[in-house]
């Protein structure tokens, strides 16, 4: 295991100690336990956008396509 310091509000503090205290499960593990629950309950966000389709009805080069994507992307900046 990691060694993680956490800093704690105080009434959080002493509601984890009358926890641990009631079922004799360490704050270690209380804290542990507390962290995998909300990471297996997590959503994670999604992307908030597309990415850019380019379809030129033909095929491309690589070159042409690093140039296209460029350009879409001054054009977005340009537009900020």
């Amino acid at each position: 295991m990691i060694k993680t310091t956490v800093y704690l509000p105080e009434d959080l503090e002493v509601r984890l100690d009358a926890e641990a205290a009631a079922t004799g499960i360490s704050k270690a593990e209380l804290i542990r336990r507390g962290i995998a629950l909300l990471l297996e309950h997590a959503e994670r966000p999604k992307r908030s956008r597309e990415l850019p389709v380019f379809d030129s009805g033909r095929p491309r080069t690589p070159d042409e396509m690093d140039d296209s994507v460029y350009e879409h992307i001054k054009e977005r900046a340009a537009r900020r």
